[in-house]
């Protein structure tokens, strides 16, 4: 009988031990949710893992991976990978369409673009022509004879002083030579004869030595204005033939190109033209302002050369900003050729307070009212144009920037909702014709959006 009395104590002890567990497990469990609760965190349990170094488990700060890190992780990847090949192929495009331009620049680009802006001036004449019952053909060609004759004419009135005042000028310089020698040879230098001697000897025998080089430049110089007179009658063609035909170009574009890019092309062709037109027109304002205040100033101060120098000036800002300082820097040498330092500095003045005047006033009104371009814009433009194409690159930098611009603002515009090719009535051009011919007009009822699907 005892046997079986112990056996049940046994088992009574053992079930009471295992409530006492559990509830020591619970009593464990509701003080975790007490302190989760309290603190808004949990403690990790005691990690169990052992490596094979016998050194005890480590814990990190990082959080543990999120349930969706892997499927985000593989989105983002396919997005990155989406955007790249696009890039890669919008890269190779531009490369692509940069060698085109490139080697077409010379030969075909440059005359066509010249043209463009030779029209934009010679239209505003061709077109009072026009109106006065002369053919479009007699029209274009006057236009363009009178062009070559007013500059034919600027270049003849400029000469003659200049032949004139060859002499003084040259006299000035050796005056000038003999000023910086006498400069040279006094403190803080101190430098003897001898050693000014060497110095220029040593100049003229690497001149010597690279004369070769020099021809070689020559020749290539004597070969690019060369190519230069043949783009530049190129041009004046292509301008006759912009003038006589130019109304019917935007027409024939846009029946190339379909009904629904039509509205689109014709606005952006009048855009594009409105700010070539209004380019050339800024600049010449600004040239005339600048050229009247420098040449007034020179005038005054009785430097030399002041017609060719005011003529330098006026077409110098045609080239923003950096024309300004390069007209000045020659208007400054020759002060300080022929009449020395103090009038130099007075015509430095003189430069620099009339292009403040410019900057800061002009310069502001028009292109806020005309390209819309920030100066810095206008100089990254210029010096860009200049390193590709020189002197040419430099006078279209700021036109051929004003016309991306003016795609940039069509395309925002149109990703915006906003409908630049619609007038004030809600009208868009519109191509009207058969097989005989097509003409642009525009619509006779208003352009609704369509309805958001």
């Amino acid at each position: 009988m005892d046997g079986p009395l112990v056996c049940s104590d046994v088992g009574m002890a053992d079930a009471q031990q295992d409530d006492d567990s559990v509830d020591t497990r619970s009593d464990s469990g509701a003080t975790a949710a007490t302190t989760v609760e309290r603190t808004g965190s949990t403690k990790m349990p005691p990690a169990d893992f052992h490596d094979d170094s016998g050194e005890p488990p480590s814990e990190t700060g990082a959080p543990a991976p999120g349930p969706e890190r892997s499927a985000r992780l593989s989105a983002a990847t396919r997005v990155l990978a989406t955007f790249s090949w696009r890039l890669l192929l919008i890269t190779g495009a531009v490369v692509v369409i940069g060698y085109v331009l490139g080697v077409l620049w010379s030969s075909v680009l440059l005359p066509v673009v010249l043209g463009l802006l030779f029209a934009t001036v010679m239209w505003p004449l061709a077109k009072v022509l026009r109106r006065a019952k002369f053919p479009p053909a007699l029209a274009a060609l006057t236009s363009v004879l009178l062009f070559l004759a007013a500059f034919i004419g600027i270049i003849a009135a400029i000469a003659p002083p200049v032949v004139a005042q060859v002499n003084d000028l040259a006299d000035g310089v050796s005056s000038g030579l003999q000023s910086v020698q006498d400069w040279l040879t006094g403190p803080p230098f101190n430098l003897g004869t001898e050693e000014i001697g060497a110095y220029v000897d040593q100049a003229i025998n690497s001149l010597q030595a690279s004369a070769g080089s020099v021809a070689e430049y020559a020749l290539t110089g004597v070969g690019a204005v060369g190519t230069g007179l043949v783009n530049l009658v190129l041009a004046l063609v292509l301008t006759f033939f912009f003038l006589k035909d130019g109304p019917r170009f935007l027409p024939w574009m846009a029946a190339q190109t379909g009904p629904k890019a039509a509205p689109h092309v014709a606005e952006l062709s009048h855009q594009s033209w409105r700010t070539l037109s209004e380019f050339i027109r800024q600049q010449a304002l600004v040239g005339l302002i600048d050229a009247a205040g420098i040449g007034l100033g020179l005038l005054v101060l009785g430097v030399p050369l002041v017609l060719p120098l005011v003529v330098i000036t006026f077409f110098a800002a045609f080239v923003p900003i950096i024309g300004a300082f390069v007209a000045g820097g020659f208007a400054v040498l020759i002060a300080l050729v022929s009449d020395g330092f103090g009038t130099a500095l007075w015509v430095l003045a003189i430069v620099v307070v009339v292009q403040q005047v410019e900057g800061n006033v002009l310069q502001p009104i028009l292109q806020g009212r005309g390209l819309k371009l920030h100066a810095g814009v206008v100089i990254l433009a210029v010096t860009a144009g200049t390193g590709l194409a020189g002197i040419i690159g430099a006078f279209l930098s700021v036109p051929v920037a004003a016309l991306i611009a003016v795609l940039y603002r069509y395309g925002r515009d149109q990703l915006d909702g906003r409908h630049p090719e619609r007038d004030e009535q809600g009208r868009v051009p519109e191509l009207v014709g058969d097989e005989k011919g097509a003409r642009l007009t525009m619509s006779k009822d208003p352009v609704e959006d369509p309805a958001p699907r």
